[in-house]
């Protein structure tokens, strides 16, 4: 499990897991329950790379970045590391 800890959004912290580029086992700690639990359920057994395209740059209202965003900036994390 990998955690990440957000900034400018309404959720606090996102927790993850990524086997064999697949990503797994998303959650949002804080934040809109109901629509982060809609995303974790979308990307849910989607490859890593497709989720940070689809999700990165997604703006919340006049917020400059939004919870997929940093979602997709974890994952950007992620790959730099392993």
């Amino acid at each position: 499990m990998h955690t990440y800890a957000t900034s400018g959004t309404c959720s606090k912290q996102i927790t993850f897991d990524v086997q064999n580029s697949i990503v797994k086992n998303v959650i949002f700690h804080g934040g809109c329950s109901g629509n982060l639990q809609g995303i974790s359920k979308l990307v849910e057994g989607l490859p890593i790379n497709e989720v940070i395209a689809r999700l990165k740059g997604i703006q919340c209202g006049t917020k400059p970045t939004s919870c997929p965003d940093q979602l997709a900036t974890a994952l950007e994390e992620f790959t730099k590391k392993s």
